[in-house]
């Protein structure tokens, strides 16, 4: 789940080490959507391809896959620790992927590859024309581009329902502006197909992308919805929103939000919606 970082953003702080300590579970939420995101970007054997906002390296193993061995795979990112940590599970599964420490806003890159990538990692740029700008400093004339982006805080359970939970015992700080950098900046489809047309991209195309995710997980019901509230502190909103907080205030809202979880459990665990945008365009 995609952590809405305090400003300046803290890939190299906190956040970062948030996603390290959780990879493997939200490498297992967000799957789905890597998976639409792969398809709609249709790698090609032997194509150059470049991952951006790669955080702990899932996409860019899926890339090397696809690309095969006279292809490349490279995987940027601007936390040190994700980048750490995907280097360490490229060699474990011993991928071809490599990996580069840098801000896709401002790195100095070649035109070089035919494809870019992005797994919920171009939402936090603070002048995303300038950003998108520089990324196509990267691609090939005619390259394509690939993105997954969420789409409204409403549409998304990851974030709307333990809010909801707890809004009348924890009330929420007032949202940020709605194009404020962060985990929502793209949920307007026109701001999305206007940012990368003024970027100098052609053939924009914005679709939704609907999916359930599997929050919470564990041998019974109760012990899914133990790791779903888990999951809301560790990942996603409640730890921000219960700062502060008295223990008595906290444990109100941990016991409503926890409520809100055993609503959605299934067989599966407690599977809860996630809204996206799917956008592919090309480089003119």
């Amino acid at each position: 789940m995609v952590v809405e970082p305090a400003r300046p953003f803290d890939w190299n702080g906190p956040n970062g080490d948030r996603w390290v300590a959780n990879q493997a579970r939200l490498d297992r939420m967000l799957a789905p959507f890597g998976d639409a995101l792969i398809a709609a970007a249709d790698p090609r054997a032997g194509e150059r391809a470049l991952d951006i906002g790669c955080g702990a390296g899932a996409s860019t193993f899926d890339l090397a896959d696809a690309i095969g061995p006279r292809g490349q795979a490279v995987g940027l990112d601007i936390s040190a620790a994700l980048v750490a940590r995907a280097e360490t599970l490229g060699a474990e599964r011993r991928s071809a992927a490599a990996f580069r420490l840098a801000d896709a806003a401002t790195a100095d890159f070649a035109p070089e590859f035919d494809l870019v990538v992005s797994r919920f990692g171009v939402m936090f740029f603070d002048d995303p024309v300038g950003a998108f700008r520089n990324i196509r400093k990267a691609m090939r004339p005619g390259a394509r581009l690939a993105f997954v982006c969420w789409r409204g805080a409403e549409e998304n359970d990851w974030t709307q329902l333990p809010m909801q939970a707890i809004r009348d015992i924890a009330p929420p700080a007032p949202p940020p502006p709605p194009d404020a950098p962060g985990p929502f900046a793209f949920a307007d489809r026109r701001r999305v197909a206007a940012i990368l047309a003024e970027a100098g991209f052609v053939d924009i195309v914005v679709e939704a992308l609907d999916h359930s995710i599997v929050f919470g997980a564990g041998d019974t019901r109760d012990t899914a919805i133990d790791d779903a509230l888990a999951n809301a502190v560790s990942v996603g909103p409640l730890e921000r929103a219960l700062a502060g907080c008295d223990a008595a205030t906290t444990a109100r809202a941990m016991a409503a939000a926890r409520v809100a979880y055993a609503r959605k459990a299934v067989p599966e665990g407690v599977v809860i919606a996630g809204a996206a945008w799917i956008v592919r365009a090309r480089s003119a």
